[in-house]
C-alpha cells in the first residue's frame, strides 16, 4: 500500500506540470517566459509588430538558445518511468522553451494569421513536444506520383510516420488537446492547404493517439478534410483516409472502404482482404466471398481488371478459398441448397415455357424487341446493366447457393480447369460435416473432368479424404467404449474398403478422362480392353471386354477416329474365335463373322484398313481350315466394279469404293490363289491386277516367278515385257536386269537376235547413271555367243554414254578387253579417247597406265610426251607420286637434257597451282599422308627422291649427273642422292653440277 500510494503522488506531480500551453502563456500568467536579456528583443518586436523577418529571427534564436543548453545541460536525474511518461517534456528545459516558442508564435500569428510558412513551423515544433522525435526514414530515389489507388496505398504505408518519447496521452491530456486546437486554428485560417491536412492526420496514425482523438474526431476530420478540399486533392486524403479506415476494422472499415469503392473499385480485392483480416476485430467473410465473386464475374464479363493481374479463375480460385475457410458463415446447408437448386430449376423452366408460349410481337416502328428472357435494365447511357443479384450485394445478409454458383460460374466455363472447382466444392461440403455429399461431389468431378491434371487433383484429394476420414474414426474408436466401438467398427470397415476399391478403379477412372477427351481415340479404347482383360472377376472380365468393344465400336467416329481402328474390329473378332481373354470359353466363329462383316460396312478413313480387315477375316477362315470360304471372301473383297475410272486417293468418296484398287488387298488375293487354288485362277487375278494398273515392280518379278515355276517361260517374258511398258526407269531398270538375266540364261546364245533387240530396248531409254550393268551384260553376251567386234562396239558405245562417274571403270574393263582380244597395240586409240573425255583428276591416272603401256612397247618418247601431258593436270604439292614415277622414268631412261626438261615442267606447273586454295589442298593432302613439310617454299615429301634431287640441284653445289642414255645404269656423283635416287653403291667421281637458274 505505501508503494502504490507513493505512486499515486508521483503521477499527481508529474501531471501537476500541466496544462504547458492553455491557456497561451505570456508574461503576465508566467514571468519567467522573459529573461532581461530578451526585454530588448521585445521592445523592438512591439516598435515594429507587422516584420515578420523580427519575428521569425526571435523564434530561431529562442528555439537556437534551447538546442545550445540542451547540449551543455547535464542528463536529468529522473528515473526511466518518468522520461517514458513525459518525453520530449521531461525536463523543466524542454517545458520552458515550449511556453517560450508558443508565446513567440501565437504573438507572430496574431500579425501573421494566413503566413504558411509559420503555420507549418508552429505546428512541427508543437508536434514535436508531445508526438516525440520524429524518425526519418531513408528512401532510395524520389516520391513518385502513383496513377493507381493500389501502388499509393503500399508506398505511404512504408512511409508512415514513427516517432520516439512521445507524451503519455493520459499525463498530457491537456497538451494532446491543445496540439489538435492549434491545428484546427490552423486549417480555419488555411483549409485549403493539403499539407496541414496531412500533418495533422499524422497524429490519428500516433501509437499513443488519445481514443478520443483517433476514432470519431479522426474521422469527421478526414470527412472534413474531403468537403473542404478540391476534388484534384482528394486522393492525397483517401490514401491516409483508407489506410486510418484499415487499421481501425469493423464497421469503419466497411464504411469508409464502400464509399471509395463507389467511385474507385480498383481496391475491392484489398477490402475483401480487410474483411477476412485476422487484426479485423469483427470479420465479415459473407461480404468478402460476394464481393470476390462479383469481381470474377465482372471479370469473365470484361469489365474488371485487376490491379493485381489476376484472370477472373484466379479471383474464382480466391473466392472459393473464402468458401472453404469459413464455410459456415458463407453457404447453404444441404437442406437449403437443395431447396435453392430447386427454386432454381422451376425458375428456369417456367422461363422457357413462357418465352415459347408468349412470343412478343414483332416490332413495327423498327425498335429492337426482346424475342426470349426476362427484362433487360438499362443504364442511363443507353447499355444494357446487370440485373440485380443478391449473391453478388455485400450488403445482403443471404447466404450463398455455393453448388450452383461453382456450376455456372465455374464448371460451365472453365472445363479445363475443372480440378480445383470440384476439389473446392467437396473441401466445402467436408467441414460442413456432409461426408456423403462430399464423396458424390468427388465422384462426379472424376467423372466429368477432362484433363489428366484436374483428375490427379480430385483424385488425391479424395484419396486424402479418404485416408483423413478413416483416421478420424480409428482415433474415435481409441476413445469410445467397448459396448459402441462394434458399430464404429463396422464403419472403419466399409470406409477401408471404399478406399480400397477407389485406388483399385483408378486406372479405369483415369482411362475414362482420356476417351472423354477424345472418344475416337483408338488407343485408349484399347487400354480399356486390357484393364478389363487383366481382371479377375470369375469369368465376368469377358462380358466386360465384350461391352467395352460394342461400346467403343458405337462411340467411335470413324472418320475421326486416331489410327488402326481397324484393328478394334479384328481384336473384336478374336476375341470371340479365342474364346474370351483366357480362351476358356467356347470359341464362337460366327459372331467373329457378324463383327467382321459390320467391320467391312464401315467408311474407314484409310482404303488400307478396310484391305486389312477382309485379309484378316481369310486368315481366320484359314486358320480354321475353310479354305473355300477364305477364297470367296476374298472374291467378294475384291469384286471390280463397272466403273473403274476410280480415284484411289480421292477421299470423298466411301473406302468401299474404292477398294478394288487396293494392293495390299490383291497382293493378299493372289498369295491365297498360289497357295489354294490353280495356276489359271491364279494368272487370272495377277491379270485383273496389271488391268487395274495398280501393280508395283514386285508384282511383276511375282508374276513372272510364278509362271517360270510353271514352266510357262514365254509368258513369264511377257510378264516382264507388261512390267516394262508399264513402269519408267529407274523402276523398270530392275525389271530389265531381272528379265535379261533371265533371257540370256534360258536360251544363251540360241536366240541372239532376240536378245540383242531386248538389250538395245532396254538401253534406248535408259539413264546415264543406270546404264553400266546393262552395257557389261550385253557385252558379255556377245563375247561368249557373238562376235568380238560386237563386244568392242559395245564397250565403245558404253564409253560415251555412262555416267561421269562410271567411264573411268568403263574404260578400264574396254582395255582391259581389248588387251585379252586385240592386244596391246589396239589399246592406243582408247587410251586417246579416254584422255580426252576423263576429267582431270582421273586423266593422270590413265595418262600413267598409257605411259606405262607406251614403255612396254618400247615407245619412250611416246611415254614421255604423255608424261608432259599429264603433268599439267598434277599439281606437285598434291600428287607427288606421279613426279615421283616421271622422275624414276628419266633417271631409267631419259638424259641430261630431258631431266632438265622434266624439271622446267615441274616449276612452271607448281607456279600454275601455286594458289592459296591449292596449297591448303596440299597441306590437308599432306597431313592426312602423315608427311613433314621441310619450310613453306618445299612442299614435296622429304624422303622423295626427286625432291632431293631437285634440293641439290637448287644448291648448286651438288646435283644428279647424267651418263648417255645408251648407259645402262645412271652414275650419281653423290653419295646420300646415289642412295635416294638410284641406290648404287659406287659414287660417280664425274659430278656434273645443275642449277636451276641456268637457261634451258
Amino acid at each position: 500500500m505505501p508503494s502504490v500510494a507513493l505512486k499515486r503522488a508521483s503521477f499527481e506531480d508529474l501531471k501537476s506540470h500541466f496544462p504547458l500551453t492553455f491557456p497561451i502563456p505570456s508574461p503576465k500568467s508566467h514571468p519567467d517566459l522573459i529573461t532581461t536579456k530578451e526585454i530588448q528583443r521585445e521592445e523592438d518586436l512591439l516598435r515594429n509588430p507587422t516584420s515578420f523577418r523580427a519575428w521569425w529571427s526571435a523564434i530561431n534564436s529562442t528555439r537556437e538558445a534551447f538546442v545550445a543548453l540542451q547540449k551543455i545541460e547535464p542528463s536529468s536525474t529522473l528515473p526511466d518511468e518518468v522520461h517514458a511518461i513525459l518525453g520530449p517534456l521531461a525536463s523543466p528545459l524542454s517545458r520552458l522553451t515550449l511556453q517560450r516558442l508558443t508565446y513567440l508564435y501565437e504573438a507572430a500569428l496574431v500579425h501573421f494569421p494566413n503566413s504558411f510558412k509559420l503555420w507549418k513551423s508552429y505546428l512541427n515544433i508543437r508536434s514535436g513536444f508531445v508526438l516525440g522525435k520524429l524518425v526519418i526514414k531513408k528512401r532510395a530515389g524520389g516520391k513518385k506520383k502513383l496513377p493507381e489507388m493500389k501502388d499509393a496505398l503500399e508506398e505511404e504505408t512504408e512511409d508512415l510516420e514513427d516517432w520516439e518519447d512521445s507524451l503519455d496521452p493520459v499525463v498530457g491530456w491537456e497538451e494532446w488537446r491543445s496540439l489538435v486546437a492549434a491545428f484546427e486554428r490552423a486549417l480555419m485560417w488555411l483549409p485549403k492547404f493539403p499539407r496541414l491536412w496531412l500533418m495533422y492526420f499524422a497524429i490519428f496514425f500516433h501509437p499513443k493517439c488519445p481514443p478520443l482523438l483517433s476514432h470519431t474526431h479522426a474521422r469527421r476530420t478526414f470527412d472534413r478534410a474531403l468537403r473542404t478540399l478540391p476534388p484534384s486533392l482528394h486522393f492525397r486524403i483517401w490514401v491516409r483516409y483508407l489506410l486510418w479506415a484499415g487499421r481501425k476494422g469493423g464497421e469503419t472499415t466497411v464504411v469508409v472502404y464502400k464509399r471509395y469503392l463507389s467511385v474507385d473499385p480498383s481496391i475491392t480485392e484489398r477490402f475483401t482482404g480487410l474483411l477476412l483480416s485476422s487484426t479485423n476485430s469483427a470479420p465479415r467473410p459473407l461480404q468478402a466471398a460476394k464481393l470476390l465473386l462479383s469481381l470474377a464475374r465482372k471479370a469473365a464479363r470484361g469489365e474488371y481488371t485487376s490491379p493485381e493481374g489476376k484472370s477472373p479463375y484466379q479471383l474464382l480460385g480466391d473466392w472459393i478459398d473464402v468458401v472453404e475457410a469459413y464455410s459456415e458463415e458463407v453457404g447453404l446447408d444441404a437442406e437449403e441448397t437443395d431447396e435453392s437448386n430447386e427454386a432454381i430449376a422451376r425458375e428456369v423452366s417456367e422461363a422457357a415455357e413462357a418465352a415459347n408460349l408468349n412470343p412478343e410481337p414483332v416490332s413495327k416502328d423498327g425498335q429492337l424487341i426482346r424475342f426470349a428472357g426476362p427484362a433487360v435494365p438499362v443504364k442511363a447511357d443507353g447499355t444494357a446493366a446487370q440485373p440485380y443479384d443478391a449473391d453478388e450485394d455485400p450488403l445482403s445478409s443471404r447466404r450463398l447457393n455455393i453448388e450452383n454458383i461453382i456450376q455456372k460460374d465455374g464448371l460451365a466455363v472453365y472445363k479445363d480447369q475443372a480440378g480445383r472447382l470440384w476439389t473446392g466444392l467437396a473441401t466445402y461440403w467436408i467441414k460442413r460435416a456432409e461426408f456423403d455429399r462430399a464423396k458424390k461431389i468427388f465422384e462426379q468431378g472424376i467423372k466429368s473432368v477432362l484433363t489428366i491434371r484436374d483428375f490427379s487433383q480430385i483424385f488425391d484429394s479424395y484419396v486424402e479424404f479418404g485416408e483423413s476420414l478413416l483416421n478420424a474414426m480409428m482415433q474415435s474408436l481409441e476413445e469410445e467404449d467397448e459396448d459402441d466401438s462394434g458399430e464404429i467398427m463396422e464403419e472403419v470397415d466399409l470406409r477401408m474398403k471404399e478406399l480400397e476399391e477407389l485406388t483399385d478403379r483408378r486406372p479405369f477412372l483415369l482411362n475414362d478422362v482420356l476417351i472423354r477427351r477424345n472418344p475416337n481415340d483408338v488407343q485408349e479404347w484399347e487400354k480399356r480392353v486390357a484393364l478389363w482383360g487383366k481382371q479377375d472377376e470369375g469369368g465376368k472380365q469377358d462380358e466386360q471386354v465384350a461391352n467395352t468393344y460394342s461400346k467403343a465400336l458405337e462411340t467411335v467416329n470413324p472418320r475421326k477416329a486416331t489410327n488402326n481402328l481397324h484393328r478394334l474390329y479384328v481384336n473384336f473378332a478374336k476375341f470371340y474365335e479365342e474364346g474370351g481373354t483366357n480362351g476358356q470359353a467356347d470359341e464362337d466363329l460366327e459372331s467373329a463373322r457378324k463383327i467382321f462383316d459390320k467391320a467391312t460396312k464401315v467408311n474407314f478413313k484409310l482404303v488400307e484398313d478396310l484391305a486389312e480387315v477382309w485379309c484378316e477375316w481369310a486368315e481366320m477362315e484359314i486358320r480354321h481350315e475353310n479354305y473355300d470360304e477364305a477364297i470367296r471372301i476374298m472374291q467378294r473383297a475384291a469384286a471390280i466394279p463397272k466403273n473403274t475410272k476410280v480415284n484411289y486417293h480421292d477421299h470423298t468418296l466411301s473406302s468401299q469404293a474404292r477398294l478394288f484398287k487396293s494392293l495390299k488387298l490383291w497382293s493378299f488375293y493372289v498369295d491365297l490363289e498360289e497357295s489354294l487354288g490353280t495356276i489359271e485362277s491364279t494368272k487370272a487375278v495377277y491379270d485383273k491386277i496389271l488391268e487395274l494398273r495398280i501393280a508395283n515392280a514386285q508384282i511383276i518379278v511375282n508374276y513372272a516367278a510364278f509362271l517360270e515355276e510353271n514352266k510357262y517361260f514365254e509368258e513369264s517374258f511377257k510378264v516382264y515385257e507388261r512390267g516394262v511398258e508399264l513402269f519408267t526407269f529407274p523402276v523398270s531398270f530392275e525389271i530389265w536386269n531381272i528379265y535379261l538375266s533371265k533371257f540370256v540364261k534360258r536360251y544363251a546364245g540360241t536366240k541372239l537376235e532376240r536378245a540383242r533387240d531386248l538389250f538395245e530396248q532396254a538401253l534406248e531409254k535408259c539413264p546415264p547413271k543406270s546404264c553400266k550393268p546393262l552395257f557389261l551384260m550385253y557385252a558379255q553376251l556377245e563375247e561368249d555367243h557373238g562376235l568380238a567386234k560386237r563386244s568392242m562396239a559395245i564397250y565403245d558405245r558404253a564409253t560415251q554414254i555412262v555416267a561421269d562417274a562410271d567411264k573411268f571403270e568403263m574404260f578400264t574393263i574396254y582395255i582391259a578387253k581389248a588387251t585379252a582380244n586385240f592386244g596391246l597395240p589396239a589399246t592406243r586409240p582408247i587410251y586417246e579417247r579416254a584422255l580426252e573425255v576423263l576429267p582431270d583428276r582421273q586423266t593422270a591416272e590413265m595418262c600413267l597406265r598409257f605411259a606405262a603401256l607406251e614403255r612396254k612397247l618400247g615407245e619412250i618418247d611416246r611415254a614421255r610426251a604423255i608424261y608432259a601431258h599429264a603433268s599439267q593436270f598434277c599439281d606437285p604439292r598434291i600428287n607427288p607420286q606421279f613426279w615421283s614415277e616421271w622422275n624414276t622414268f628419266e633417271i631409267e631412261t631419259g638424259s641430261e637434257d630431258t631431266f632438265r626438261e622434266m624439271l622446267r615442267i615441274k616449276r612452271s606447273v607448281q607456279a600454275q597451282f601455286n594458289t592459296e586454295a591449292s596449297y591448303l589442298a596440299a597441306q590437308t593432302t599432306a597431313a592426312r599422308q602423315g608427311t613433314t613439310k621441310a619450310n613453306d617454299d618445299d612442299d614435296v615429301d622429304s624422303q622423295d627422291a626427286m625432291a632431293a634431287a631437285e634440293r641439290k640441284a637448287a644448291g648448286g653445289t651438288k646435283g644428279p649427273a647424267f651418263v648417255a642414255a645408251t648407259a645402262t645404269k645412271l652414275a650419281l656423283p653423290d653419295t646420300t642422292a646415289q642412295d635416294e635416287l638410284t641406290a648404287a653403291p659406287t659414287a660417280n667421281t664425274d659430278e656434273i653440277h645443275i642449277s636451276d637458274d641456268e637457261d634451258l
